[in-house]
């Protein structure tokens, strides 16, 4: 039986019994510009455990993306190390499958079911007969059924995202990367989408994770957070939310939490604030 341990004030699930899916040992990462050598994150360090939805939090700039970039494969750290299923990252595989913000991530001379199948076949995991029942199944799992015959241009934002969700999840992959999916979509429909997600990981129990500068989309979406702080990004806290949804967002226990992960990621802001009242006011 799995207890829970409170951690900073929240319940932590006690993962003690079984090993990490995912697991981050001080990552630094770094990237090129024209000019300067960029630090996107500084020994970062983190586990994420079958059927968690892990939430990578924090300001712009950060390395939110850099580290899920990291996870895929697409970039290798500088200093420490990343391992999926025990083994290192090196280059990216179909145990990992990404959905981006933007809209233009579909092949639009395929349908919405040529869409999902593609990765299956290109990547010889399925026949076509698999992978159109996979394809399917996965279709229905986004309520796009009424959809799989149409092209991307005839579909809205929140549609095309659901298309991507399919595609990715139809892969079976270990884990799902997710780049802020829903931070182009209208308030109503990001809604509505991260609703739909959390009911497909009530179906499915698959394995996410989820970046976001939202605090409440965190909160929402995530049963455990990685708080960065801004850049480079570095573990400000790692905190358990996977208590709260969309119903308990006019709650207090879902503001307090709110409002202590906003202190923490502007603490210096919040500070230098204070001083600068406190300097005017002794002036």
């Amino acid at each position: 039986m799995t207890v829970a341990q409170p951690v900073d004030g929240l319940l932590k699930p006690d993962t003690s019994a079984h090993s990490p899916l995912l697991s981050v040992k001080d990552v630094t990462l770094q990237y090129k510009t024209r000019e300067h050598i960029v630090t996107a994150t500084f020994r970062v360090s983190f586990d994420v455990f079958q059927a968690d939805r892990f939430v990578l939090l924090g300001p712009s700039g950060c390395g939110k993306s850099s580290l899920l970039k990291g996870v895929a494969g697409f970039m290798a750290p500088v200093e420490g190390s990343m391992q999926l299923n025990g083994q290192t990252i090196d280059r990216p595989g179909p145990d990992r499958m990404m959905v981006f913000q933007e809209f233009d991530q579909l092949m639009p001379w395929k349908t919405v079911q040529q869409n999902v199948m593609f990765p299956m076949l290109a990547s010889g995991r399925c026949t076509r007969k698999e992978a159109q029942e996979r394809a399917l199944r996965f279709i229905d799992k986004v309520n796009l059924t009424k959809f799989r015959d149409v092209y991307p241009h005839m579909l809205s934002g929140g549609m095309k995202q659901r298309v991507a969700i399919a595609r990715a999840m139809a892969m079976e992959p270990d884990i799902l990367l997710m780049d802020e999916p829903f931070a182009a979509l209208d308030a109503l429909t990001r809604r509505k989408m991260q609703e739909e997600l959390l009911q497909l990981w009530e179906d499915t129990r698959f394995t996410m994770l989820f970046v976001t500068h939202s605090i409440e989309e965190a909160i929402i979406v995530g049963s455990r957070i990685l708080v960065l702080s801004p850049h480079p990004g570095r573990v400000k806290a790692e905190l358990n939310a996977h208590q709260f949804s969309h119903a308990e967002q006019g709650r207090p226990e879902f503001g307090a939490l709110t409002q202590r992960i906003h202190n923490m990621l502007f603490a210096e802001r919040i500070e230098e604030e204070a001083l600068a009242k406190a300097g005017a006011a002794h002036g």
